[in-house]
C-alpha cells in the first residue's frame, strides 16, 4: 500500500474553504464561455478573423512568405504558431491554414498552398510535413500597416514575444471571406461576399454615412450605384431567395439564403438529353451529394432519374440520366432541389466581436461602418507613426548640414577632443541625436555632392509631414484617403479580373405545381387497396380483379376493395363525417393484413370507416346521413393535410354518415328504407365545403337506403340480384318527380328487394 495522500496542511480542516457550487459554476462556465466566444470562435468586424487565422497570417509575415518568396514547409508555419502564439492542438492549427487556402471553401484565399490541400469531394490535406505555403496579395492587404504603428500589440500566452490584438484589415475581410463558429450559448454564420460589391456599398457609405441597409445593397433600377447584390461563393451555384427577403437578412443581421445548383441540359440526339451540374451549393461535399442521389435511386424516391454519374475533372461535371426522353428536366430537378443537397440555405447570422470586445448580431451597414473606423484609426496611427519617423529624420539632416557647413572644425574637436560629442554639442547647439549620428558618419559621405542630396532630401521630406499635418488636422482629408484606398481594393479585385468576377448568379425559382414534384417523387406501380370492416388497410401490388380470395382476422371481412397507382391520394371517410388522406406510397404492403387505420390517422373510437376512394380533383359528390340530410361537395374540398382528419359533414348521434355517390347527370334518385322514391333535381342540392347539409326525402321512421345521380333524358337503370339490368325512362318517372325532402312513392316494379340501385 502506497502512503496515504494528505490535503495540504497535514489533514487538518484549515485550508479547506467551503464554497457556494452554484455560485462557483456560474463564474466558471461564465469565464469558460467568454473565453470561447473572444479567443476562439467568433471572428473580428474589423479585421474578419478568429485569433487562430490572425495568428497564422501574423507568423507567416515573421517567416516572410510573400507572395513573391519561395514556399516554406506548412510544419515549420505551424510549428512557430503553436509555439510563439497560439497554444492548442497543432492539427487544429493546420486544420485552419487548409482552410485558408482552399479556393472552394474560401472566396478571396489567404494562403498559397503547394501540394494537396484538400478537394471538394471532401478528402483531407496531405500531412503538413509535405504541403508547403505562402501568403497571397490578400494577406498582404490585410497586413500592410502593421511596422507603422497601425495597431495595438499584446504580450504572447508565454510572455516572451508580442502579437497584434487585431490586424489593420485594408481588405474587407469579414464579408468578402465569411466566417462561421459555434461558441457557448451563440453561434456566427456569415457567407463569402463579392470584394467589388462591398468596396462599392463601403464608398457609398463614405459619402452617405446614414446610409441605411437598402442603399447599401444593389438596385437593378439603378446599377450604376453599385453596392451588394448577395453572397458570392466560391462554388458559384445561383441564389433563389427574394429580394425582399434578403434585405430583411441584411436588415437585421439574421436569415437565410437558398442556393442551387446550377445545371443545364445537354442534347445528345434525337430527342434525347442528359442534365450536367457545373455549380453546387457552398458547404456541399460532392462525393457526398452523388452518394445520397444514388441512395435516392435505390430507394426508388426519385422515378424520374435513370443514372448519376461523375464526371469531374479540375471542374465539376455531374451527370444525371433521365429515366425516358418525355421527362421534364425541370421537373425532374425540382423533385432532386426538394430531396437532396443539390439545394441547400445556408444561413445568416452576423454575430461578431464589435470592436474587438462585445459579441452582438449587426446588421450589414452597422459591419461596414466599424470597419470603416478602424480603417480610419489605421490611417491616422500610420500617419502619426511617418509624423515621428519624418522628424526624427529632419532632425538628423539638420545635424548633417551643421557638419557639412563647418566641416573642418567638426574634424579638429573629433580628432582633438577626448570627449567630442559633448564638445560637439556645446559648439554647435546640437542635440543628442544630432551629435551621434555626425559621429557615426562615414569619411566617404564627405563627398561635396553629399550636400546637395541632403538638402533635397530635407526639402521632400519637410513637404511631406506638412501633408500629413495637414491631413492629422482634417477628417474630411482623411475620409478622402480611406476612400482611395478603398478604390485601389476595388481596382484589384474588380469584377473583370478573373479572382473577382461574380461566381452566383441570381434567380427566381421556377414555378413549378407542388403536386407534380410530389407525383414525380413516387414511382408510379399498379396497386389494389383493401379495407377491411374493422379497420385494418393494406396495399397489393397489381390490379386484383377477384378479392373473394383475400385473407382477413377471424371476425373480420372485406369492407371495400378498389384498384390505384402508387401516384395516387386515398380519401377515407368516417361515419362521423370525417375524412382522412393517405398517400397510396405510404401503405403497408400486401403482406399479412396490413395495419389498423387508427395507428395512420387520429380516428375517434367511436366511428368506423365508411368508405374510401381514389382521390379524382376534378370529381364532386354528394355526401349523405343515415337520417337523409345531404350536399354536394367538390373532392378538392374533402383533402386534410393532418392526421387529425378534415371534418366535412355535421353529424351527431345516432345520425351517421351513410353514403358517397359520385355526382353525374342533372337528377338525384332517392330511396328510403320504407321502399319509397324520389327523385328530383341535382340543382335544388346545395354545394357546401362542411356542414349538416339540407333534407333530400322526408320519412317518418327510419332512414335513407340508397342514391343515384344519373341524366334524366337517358333514364334510371338499376340491377336486380340476378343480374338483370332494368331502365326506366323519362316518361316512365314522371310519378315519382317532386321537389327535394318531399316524401316521395312506393319503388317501381322490378326494384331490388335489397334497396339499393344495384342488387
Amino acid at each position: 500500500m502506497g502512503q496515504e495522500i494528505l490535503p495540504p496542511g497535514g489533514g487538518d480542516d484549515d485550508n479547506i474553504l467551503p464554497v457556494d457550487l452554484k455560485a462557483a459554476l456560474e463564474e466558471r462556465y461564465l469565464a469558460y464561455a467568454l473565453s470561447t466566444i473572444m479567443h476562439r470562435a467568433l471572428p473580428d468586424v474589423r479585421d474578419g478573423l478568429k485569433p487562430v487565422h490572425r495568428r497564422i497570417v501574423h507568423a507567416m509575415r515573421i517567416l516572410r512568405l510573400d507572395p513573391g518568396q519561395a514556399y516554406k514547409k506548412c510544419a515549420r508555419i505551424v510549428g512557430d504558431v503553436m509555439g510563439k502564439f497560439h497554444p492548442h492542438g497543432d492539427a487544429s492549427i493546420y486544420d485552419a491554414l487548409v482552410r485558408l487556402s482552399q479556393d472552394f471553401a474560401i472566396r478571396y484565399p489567404l494562403v498559397d498552398g503547394q501540394g494537396n490541400f484538400g478537394n471538394i469531394d471532401g478528402d483531407n490535406a496531405a500531412a503538413m510535413r509535405y504541403t508547403e505555403a505562402r501568403m497571397t496579395d490578400v494577406a498582404t492587404l490585410i497586413l500592410e500597416g502593421l511596422d507603422e504603428d497601425a495597431v495595438d500589440f499584446r504580450p504572447t500566452y508565454n510572455e516572451e514575444d508580442e502579437e497584434p490584438v487585431v490586424l489593420p484589415g485594408s481588405f474587407p475581410n469579414l464579408l468578402a471571406n465569411g466566417a462561421s463558429g459555434i461558441a457557448v450559448g451563440m453561434a456566427t454564420s456569415i457567407p463569402p461576399h463579392n470584394a467589388h460589391e462591398l468596396c462599392d456599398a463601403a464608398l457609398h457609405l463614405i459619402k452617405h454615412p446614414d446610409a441605411t441597409v437598402e442603399d447599401l445593397m444593389f438596385d437593378p433600377a439603378n446599377p450604376q450605384k453599385g453596392g451588394v447584390e448577395g453572397p458570392d461563393f466560391p462554388t458559384g451555384g445561383i441564389i433563389v431567395e427574394s429580394r425582399a427577403s434578403m434585405l430583411e437578412s441584411y436588415r437585421t443581421g439574421r436569415g437565410g439564403f437558398r442556393v442551387r445548383a446550377k445545371w443545364e441540359t445537354e442534347d445528345l440526339g434525337r430527342g434525347g438529353y442528359q442534365i450536367v451540374v457545373t455549380e453546387i451549393p457552398y458547404q456541399v461535399q460532392k462525393s457526398r451529394l452523388i452518394e445520397k442521389v444514388a441512395e435516392l435511386l435505390l430507394a426508388r424516391k426519385v422515378p424520374l432519374l435513370e443514372d448519376i454519374r461523375d464526371e469531374s475533372a479540375e471542374d465539376v461535371r455531374i451527370v444525371l440520366v433521365p429515366k425516358s426522353r418525355s421527362v421534364d428536366p425541370t421537373l425532374l430537378m425540382e423533385s432532386l432541389f426538394k430531396l437532396s443537397e443539390l439545394e441547400s440555405r445556408v444561413p445568416l447570422n452576423m454575430n461578431v466581436l464589435s470592436m474587438g470586445r462585445v459579441p452582438r448580431v449587426m446588421a450589414l451597414n452597422e459591419v461596414l461602418s466599424e470597419w470603416l473606423a478602424h480603417r480610419r484609426e489605421v490611417l491616422v496611427r500610420r500617419s502619426r507613426h511617418r509624423l515621428a519617423a519624418i522628424e526624427r529624420r529632419l532632425e538628423i539632416l539638420g545635424g548633417y548640414l551643421v557638419a557639412y557647413l563647418n566641416i573642418d572644425e567638426v574634424i579638429r574637436i573629433i580628432r582633438e577632443e577626448d570627449e567630442p560629442k559633448p564638445a560637439l554639442m556645446a559648439r554647435f547647439s546640437l542635440t543628442d541625436l544630432q551629435a551621434e549620428s555626425i559621429l557615426n558618419m562615414r569619411l566617404r559621405s564627405l563627398r561635396k555632392l553629399e550636400e546637395f542630396e541632403i538638402r533635397t532630401e530635407f526639402d521632400g521630406l519637410t513637404k511631406e509631414k506638412a501633408e500629413i499635418e495637414a491631413l492629422l488636422a482634417s477628417e474630411p482629408k482623411q475620409w478622402q484617403t480611406v476612400a482611395w484606398q478603398i478604390g485601389e481594393v476595388k481596382k484589384k479585385f474588380a469584377k473583370a479580373t478573373e479572382i473577382g468576377r461574380r461566381r452566383t448568379q441570381f434567380s427566381d425559382a421556377p414555378e413549378t405545381d407542388i403536386e407534380a414534384i410530389q407525383q414525380a417523387m413516387i414511382e408510379k406501380e399498379p396497386v389494389t387497396v383493401v379495407i377491411s370492416e374493422k379497420g385494418w388497410i393494406r396495399a397489393l401490388k397489381g390490379h386484383i380483379a377477384d378479392t373473394s380470395g383475400l385473407q382477413f382476422k377471424e371476425g373480420d371481412a372485406l369492407n371495400v376493395a378498389f384498384p390505384a397507382q402508387t401516384t395516387d391520394k386515398i380519401l377515407v371517410l368516417t361515419t362521423g363525417g370525417k375524412v382522412y388522406t393517405l398517400g397510396a406510397d405510404k401503405l403497408p404492403g400486401g403482406r399479412g393484413h396490413g395495419e389498423p387505420l387508427r395507428i395512420m390517422v387520429d380516428m375517434e373510437n367511436d366511428q368506423d370507416v365508411l368508405t374510401a376512394f381514389v382521390h379524382d380533383p376534378a370529381r364532386k359528390v354528394i355526401l349523405a346521413s343515415q337520417a337523409g340530410n345531404g350536399f354536394v361537395i367538390a373532392e378538392t374540398e374533402m383533402i386534410a393535410n393532418t392526421r387529425k382528419g378534415k371534418q366535412i359533414m355535421n353529424v351527431g348521434m345516432p345520425d351517421e354518415a351513410k353514403l358517397v355517390v359520385p355526382v353525374r347527370g342533372d337528377h338525384v334518385a332517392v330511396v328510403g328504407e320504407n321502399r319509397k322514391m324520389l327523385i328530383f333535381p341535382l340543382a335544388q342540392l346545395p354545394e357546401m365545403s362542411r356542414g349538416k347539409g339540407v333534407r333530400l326525402q322526408r320519412y317518418k321512421d327510419g332512414g335513407v337506403s340508397d342514391i343515384r345521380c344519373f341524366a334524366l333524358d337517358e333514364g334510371l337503370t338499376w340491377d336486380d340480384s340476378a343480374g338483370r339490368n332494368f331502365v326506366r325512362s323519362k316518361e316512365e318517372l314522371a310519378e315519382w318527380l317532386a321537389d327535394r325532402a318531399s316524401a316521395g312513392r312506393t319503388v317501381p316494379k322490378g326494384f331490388p328487394r335489397s334497396g339499393k340501385f344495384s342488387g
